[in-house]
């Protein structure tokens, strides 16, 4: 049997890389949609697919629901961000036309209440997976794995720091500048407590990479662990970028907003997207993530321990990219029998996930600290 799979937004950066993984897969079709469909026809002219794959144009605010009338796919996967304020316009589509979807979304809202879609997908007996992305896919992937290690739980940290290399899509920047200088809530010692987007600047010496700058980041899991994990007390998540001077520049500016100069950085998307690009000589290619893990070990003593991961050569821009495969093929294979809407958690092992990563220039470890 041959499974119908449309990518939204598959000629973009991430888009792309998915569309690539499952090219060579006997039992999927492609059709790769966009805005722009001399963009969709031409990445599918250089795309060695198994199966003829189509590009279609679509815009998802306007012909979404003709478009899957037409092309009747199986299996969704929604690229087109920033899904930062988003609705669930695409997602109640699918549902209605009885087919899987799974996003990228790491919008905190976006993510942490598509439950609300829960009963509806159900009754199409469907999956809408939203968040297949780093958080919470790889981040709930990695607790999962080491939680049973504790008796408690109590605290995680965890940061990602992108390679300066890594190609940087605006809906990507977009995402990033929605919440510069703006406050979101976190847990901080047992208690719900505002901190700023882009700001708590910090130095710390990544496994493989050395030091990195880091700020807090607004993603799903700020709201989502303390749900799924209710014994955490702290959840501090960061990134950062390579460059000191984008990173602490940045930072700079996310004070404009904080201190009300500015509404929000989102206007500058594509002028500080083309000036970060500029630095790309003196970058390098390589990214990393780590999370610490600490708590009490069964016997009541203090425990801790890190999960870290290296990605070279510019692999670090297709981790996000792998729970989307991961779960588009599993639903082919018949191996993922999950209904309903829920954020990306408990459906990918960390053991998958590493595993998807073989091919690619990703080294990890664990260590005790």
């Amino acid at each position: 049997m041959t499974f119908s799979v449309m990518i939204l937004g598959g000629y973009g950066n991430f888009g792309g890389f998915i569309a690539r993984q499952l090219a060579n897969d006997k039992q999927i079709r492609l059709t790769i949609a966009g805005r722009d469909l001399d963009k969709a026809q031409n990445f599918v002219d250089q795309l060695y697919a198994v199966h003829t794959a189509y590009a279609v144009c679509v815009n998802v605010n306007e012909n979404i629901d003709k478009v899957l009338t037409q092309y009747k796919p199986d299996i969704v996967i929604n690229c087109c961000g920033p899904f930062q304020g988003k609705d669930y316009h695409v997602a109640q589509c699918c549902i209605e036309h009885a087919c899987h979807y799974i996003d990228i979304a790491d919008g905190r809202d976006f993510v942490a209440n598509c439950d609300q879609l829960h009963d509806k997908a159900l009754a199409a007996n469907v999956l809408v997976c939203c968040g297949a992305s780093s958080v919470p896919a790889l981040s709930s992937a990695v607790i999962d794995a080491y939680k049973d290690q504790f008796r408690r739980l109590e605290e995680v940290e965890y940061a990602i720091s992108t390679a300066q290399k890594t190609p940087r899509g605006l809906a990507t920047t977009k995402a990033i500048l929605s919440y510069a200088g703006k406050p979101f809530k976190t847990l901080i010692n047992g208690k719900w407590q505002d901190v700023y987007g882009w700001q708590d600047i910090q130095i710390r010496r990544f496994w493989e990479l050395g030091a990195r700058w880091l700020c807090n980041c607004d993603v799903p899991d700020l709201e989502l662990f303390a749900k799924r994990y209710p014994t955490l007390k702290t959840i501090r998540f960061q990134a950062g970028l390579e460059l000191f001077i984008l990173h602490g520049g940045l930072y700079a500016l996310s004070w404009l907003v904080r201190i009300g100069l500015l509404s929000t950085l989102k206007p500058f998307s594509k002028s500080l997207l083309a000036m970060s690009n500029i630095f790309n000589i003196i970058g390098t290619d390589k990214s990393g993530f780590y999370m610490k893990l600490s708590g009490s070990n069964h016997q009541g003593k203090p425990k801790s321990l890190q999960f870290n991961l290296c990605a070279k050569a510019g692999n670090g821009h297709y981790i996000p990219c792998m729970p989307a495969v991961i779960l588009t093929k599993k639903l082919v294979q018949g191996a993922l029998e999950k209904k309903g809407a829920t954020a990306c958690m408990g459906l990918i092992t960390l053991q998958e996930y590493m595993a998807s990563l073989d091919e690619l220039d990703v080294s990890w470890c664990v260590e005790p600290l």
